[in-house]
């Protein structure tokens, strides 16, 4: 059966026919579903890019929770690929309004698994010491991290937060019946110093320490079986030794991934020679250690580069043989003018997000069906 529904469909072929590949994903035990959105993420990223968008089902640029809308739709006829949502609501808020923002999610996250596209999951995580938030400066300089690993003061209450989340991976059940896979990328951009978990404020060990513990007691204490685990810093790294400096172990990473909007245009600042350096780290990486890798953040906000999308993004993607299953863009805001990172109909970048779109090397949602039922 071949999952792909268009002209981009040809490039697969030999894929299709040579089936297996060789790479392990650290959950023995995940769920069937998952397992095969797994091999198949490493098979598009032999030939294709899948694009992605966060947010892009819960609101865009001037709307919000509009049903099976989203931006990229809007200019495409196609959603995204890979849709983002956020974890960021699941603790530090009264029960009722965690609840809610759960419920909100369940349905965002099923919905894209019936129409066959995939989830990821990134947590701005509230600072749990503190009472504060995400940021740093806003978390009334906790170091938290040290203090919610194994036999710290808010170790318990943080085990509590991770049954908040494992309570949701067994609540997005499908109409099939089946728990719907994501990708969960805790603790992003951690080389960093504007999150409270950022090296600044982290020891490597403590860093380390609560990664595996986190990882373990989702998967081997709570029984989460459809995460798909991701690891991504920042761009603070110019070798593979660098970007490993504060890696948990193999056991407890499925998917390299990287954020970078420094290198691809943020205030108009290009350095795309060390943008692909970083990224031919993580495809590299990947590859050695048999795992996926993904541009798991970037962007240009505003994209007021007319050309961006072909001119700077896919040409980067395409160079030296970077094998990576997705790229998201990060969101548009509802209510700001200028804070978007997708096209929108009228914006300017539109006839060139086109051409990204046609391209046979970027997938969309609309490229192909059956993800989770067949591998390539």
């Amino acid at each position: 059966m071949n999952i792909f529904t268009n002209k981009k469909t040809a490039l697969l072929s030999l894929l299709l026919m040579t089936g297996q590949f060789l790479f392990a994903q650290i959950d023995k035990k995940a769920t069937k579903e998952t397992k095969i959105l797994y091999h198949n993420l490493k098979a598009i990223s032999k030939k294709h890019i899948l694009f992605g968008h966060q947010h892009a089902l819960e609101y865009g640029h001037g709307w919000a929770n509009e049903k099976n809308k989203s931006d990229v739709k809007l200019v495409t006829g196609s959603h995204p690929a890979v849709v983002g949502i956020d974890f960021s609501g699941f603790s530090g808020y009264p029960k009722e309004e965690i609840q809610k923002t759960k419920e909100t999610l369940r349905k965002n996250v099923i919905d894209t698994y019936e129409r066959g596209g995939i989830t990821t999951v990134s947590w701005h995580f509230n600072n749990p010491a503190s009472g504060g938030g995400f940021y740093w400066k806003d978390s009334i300089s906790a170091p938290a991290v040290a203090l919610i690993k194994k036999g710290g003061s808010h170790h318990e209450q943080y085990k509590e937060i991770l049954k908040t989340i494992a309570d949701f991976a067994h609540s997005v059940k499908a109409k099939d019946g089946k728990l719907v896979p994501m990708i969960f990328r805790p603790f992003h951009e951690f080389d960093g110093d504007w999150f409270w978990w950022g090296k600044k404020y982290t020891s490597r060990e403590d860093f380390i320490d609560v990664w595996q513990f986190t990882v373990s007691y989702l998967r081997d204490t709570l029984g989460v079986h459809n995460f798909i685990y991701a690891y991504s810093p920042d761009n603070r790294f110019n070798s593979e030794s660098e970007y490993l400096e504060r890696y948990p172990g193999d056991n407890c990473v499925d998917l390299f991934g990287m954020d970078d909007y420094g290198d691809f245009g943020r205030e108009g600042k290009y350095d795309l020679e060390a943008g692909i350096k970083k990224l031919k780290i993580i495809s590299d990486t990947a590859i050695k250690k048999k795992k996926l890798a993904a541009f798991t953040e970037t962007g240009l906000e505003s994209i007021p580069n007319p050309d961006w999308w072909t001119k700077i993004l896919l040409k980067s993607l395409r160079r030296e043989r970077i094998e990576l299953c997705y790229v998201l863009v990060w969101r548009n805001d509802p209510k700001s003018p200028t804070h978007y990172y997708a096209p929108f109909p009228g914006q300017i970048s539109v006839p060139d997000f086109l051409k990204f779109f046609e391209d046979p090397f970027t997938l969309f949602e609309n490229d192909f069906n059956d993800i989770y039922k067949k591998k390539l």
